[in-house]
């Protein structure tokens, strides 16, 4: 006699707490890494392709990123890797190449989900071997934390700026205040010894003036002294 096992009534809560608890369910985070993506040997491609190219090829670099720990160096090399894209487009067979085996090793970037570009992210102009030798130093400090340290980098995919210097005050310590405060009374001293000199000009005139009038009067009102109206 086969006895048939009754037919299993999945809970409906009891699937939405296994489809939260399994990571393998829930989807990848938007910036997440459990093993490192970084060779042992890009350091070599990319001395290679710095070997191979034209020194004074001319890229852009931003030079106003905010110096956050690890997402400077994942910024970075998101930016490298858009100029690696570009690059890849106007070269050579054997430059495409090399430059593909470059960004090989920075595709990795390519996984996170950045927001665009901020606007207040200002680039200058420098050669490309500058932006390589960058690429080999963010790959180095990111290395060694990839998939232990740092595996979740879901707080660097929105590029960040550092603060505009003109609008940050700079630090006063009570003893620089104190020693700022003694100056400032040299130049109320020197303005008022500008302008006494043009007082006494001025009411040397509003005097000269007066006496013209009177002189005029006197004129034509003969008979009346001059010193009667001052």
């Amino acid at each position: 006699m086969t006895v048939l096992a009754p037919a299993w009534n999945p809970n409906p809560s009891l699937l939405l707490l296994l489809l939260l608890l399994s990571p393998c369910l829930r989807g990848t985070p938007d910036c997440y890494f459990s093993h490192s993506p970084i060779s042992s040997n890009f350091h070599l491609r990319i001395r290679e392709l710095t070997d191979y190219l034209l020194k004074d090829y001319p890229v852009t670099v931003a030079i106003n990123l905010q110096d956050e720990k690890h997402c400077k160096a994942l910024w970075s090399l998101f930016l490298a890797q858009r100029w690696m894209e570009r690059l890849k487009v106007v070269a050579g067979s054997e430059m495409q190449k090399l430059l593909e085996v470059v960004n090989t090793e920075i595709h990795f970037v390519t996984s996170c989900a950045f927001r665009p570009l901020p606007e207040c992210l200002r680039f200058v102009q420098t050669n490309i071997s500058h932006l390589l030798q960058d690429t080999c130093m963010q790959l180095l400090a990111l290395k060694p934390c990839m998939g232990k340290a740092c595996q979740n980098f879901s707080r660097c995919l929105e590029v960040q700026c550092q603060p505009d210097p003109s609008t940050l005050l700079p630090p006063r310590s009570p003893g620089a205040l104190e020693a700022s405060d003694l100056p400032e009374s040299r130049p109320s001293r020197l303005l008022l010894l500008l302008l006494l000199p043009l007082t006494l000009v001025a009411l040397a005139a509003a005097w000269g003036l007066r006496w013209q009038r009177a002189r005029r009067r006197a004129v034509l009102r003969p008979g009346v002294p001059l010193t009667s109206h001052p």
